[in-house]
């Protein structure tokens, strides 16, 4: 859908001046480039036959490089990161080439996975059993989710439908209060500052189960636990979290075996010592002196020798025996100081879902169905909105909307986003895929007519309600008050 220009110096009054101007230059810019965009619906009889003919001469070109791949899938099985246990067959070549050439596929792959997903949970009755009411205090948010989860037995969790009453608010939970309460907590439960996970070595936007050493008191464990649980049931009430994950954690989740470039987000210089040992030859093992043990460095404890095989420090490593080296320090770095914590998690996340439902997807798909996410497609966002009370496309407030999310930084429209659905993330297949009390509902603007009020928002229901203010100032200042200023949700 093309956006159309409604604006000039008459009627537009300008606070911002030359700025301003430019700015909506800018946009107009952008917006020539949006209308260029679009499929063409006429094609002469011409045009199809040479389609169909470059579409013959590409799947023949494709079935060549498949039988071309299929035959070197062997001679470049030694290159895969490291050796998978026995039984487990890693992502071939072909595979991989496959995902980098035909992205299309793969995204219809995923929908049909998703897809898949949802069935089976609606046939085996995920959510739709009796109401369960949570009654929610803001100002003891985790404290109160904590209670609350974990009170729940095994079959309400997989069969209760959620009902999030947050305290001293009236209104009917039909899906806004939830996808609240799940963002909310999602940013608490997972923030680093609480301690029970850290952020991965590389950024400070992945997060990682926090390594502790000692016996772990039975209160700290049970609030992995409960993490899990809450993994769980955002994925049965397909609800987004705000929070990414490092690759090792969904294949924790998924039961996956690791992989040697799992390590590079948790350790960068480990990985690319590892990575030397794998891809040199080093012969005897005389000259690397590496043995089946490692040294662990715990915090105020003296250092450990640990064995990674019965009699491990008198076993050297050497080219013969190093890709079993390999596999066993790899899943000992990946262990240490979280493996009690993992146990518990997993335990509470199987508590909701079937291992057999998740197991359809891979740790990349996984992280999509869970977090969503977090760049903003405008272009993607404006075609798939829509417009009532009075509104549509060519309306000047609507013109003057755009605008100013145009010049909203990315963080300001996943705040406008979040005011308005309840969660800042996005679905994995982008605005279309927005989700409201009845199911699929596109986000909403609608005309309401109190022009000296903010706007308002209906997280149940993805609406927007826009007053008609008298000029982009205007709109762009009052927007950014509501998205800036306001920490609760207009509830219906």
């Amino acid at each position: 859908m093309a956006i159309p220009i409604v604006s000039s110096d008459d009627d537009v009054e300008n606070p911002r001046g030359q700025r301003e101007r430019e700015r909506e230059r800018e946009l107009s810019r952008e917006f020539g480039r949006l209308r260029e965009y679009r499929w063409r619906e006429h094609r002469t009889p011409a045009q199809h036959r040479r389609e169909r003919e470059e579409q013959d001469e590409g799947q023949m070109e494709q079935q060549q490089e498949e039988e071309q791949m299929e035959q070197e899938e062997q001679e470049q099985q030694e290159d895969l990161d490291w050796p998978q246990p026995q039984g487990y067959r890693t992502k071939s070549t072909r595979q991989q080439q496959q995902q980098q050439q035909h992205p299309q596929r793969l995204r219809r792959d995923f929908d049909a996975k998703l897809t898949l997903f949802c069935q089976r949970l609606e046939s085996k009755g995920f959510g739709r059993g009796p109401q369960l009411k949570l009654h929610v205090r803001r100002n003891y948010l985790l404290d109160d989710a904590f209670r609350s989860v974990m009170a729940l037995s095994r079959r309400e969790l997989q069969r209760g439908r959620l009902c999030i009453q947050w305290d001293e608010e009236d209104g009917l939970d039909y899906g806004g209060p939830s996808r609240e309460f799940f963002y909310l907590v999602s940013r608490s439960l997972f923030n680093p500052y609480h301690g029970l996970y850290e952020y991965s070595a590389n950024d400070i936007y992945t997060v990682q189960i926090t390594p502790e050493y000692g016996l772990l008191p039975r209160s700290s464990l049970e609030w992995y636990r409960f993490s899990g649980r809450f993994l769980g049931l955002a994925l049965a009430h397909q609800f987004l979290l705000d929070v990414f994950f490092t690759r090792p954690f969904y294949k924790a989740l998924l039961q996956l075996p690791v992989a040697l470039s799992d390590l590079e987000s948790l350790d960068n210089e480990f990985h690319q010592s590892l990575l030397w040992i794998r891809d040199n030859d080093v012969g005897n093992g005389s000259e690397l002196g590496l043995t089946f043990s490692v040294t662990e460095e715990r915090p105020g404890q003296p250092k450990v020798e640990l064995e990674l095989r019965p009699n491990g420090r008198n076993i050297a490593v050497t080219e013969r025996n190093k890709r079993d080296y390999l596999e066993r320090i790899i899943k000992w770095r990946l262990e240490r100081g979280v493996l009690p914590q993992t146990e518990e998690l997993l335990r509470g996340f199987y508590e909701v879902i079937d291992a057999r439902l998740v197991s359809v997807f891979d740790a990349s798909e996984l992280e999509f169905v869970i977090s969503g996410t977090v760049e903003i497609d405008l272009r993607d966002w404006c075609e798939n909105t829509e417009y009532r009370g009075g509104y549509h496309a060519s309306h000047p407030v609507i013109v003057w909307f755009w605008k100013a999310l145009f010049t909203f930084s990315n963080a300001q429209r996943l705040r406008l986003l979040q005011f308005v659905t309840g969660t800042s993330s996005v679905p994995h297949d982008g605005f279309a895929g927005l989700r409201g009390a009845t199911g699929m509902r596109r986000f909403c603007v609608e005309k309401w007519d109190k022009v000296d009020a903010l706007p308002r928002a209906h997280t149940c229901f993805n609406r927007l309600d826009l007053p008609p203010y008298p000029s982009l100032g205007i709109l762009y200042e009052k927007l950014l008050m509501a998205v800036e200023e306001t920490d609760t949700f207009g509830i219906e």
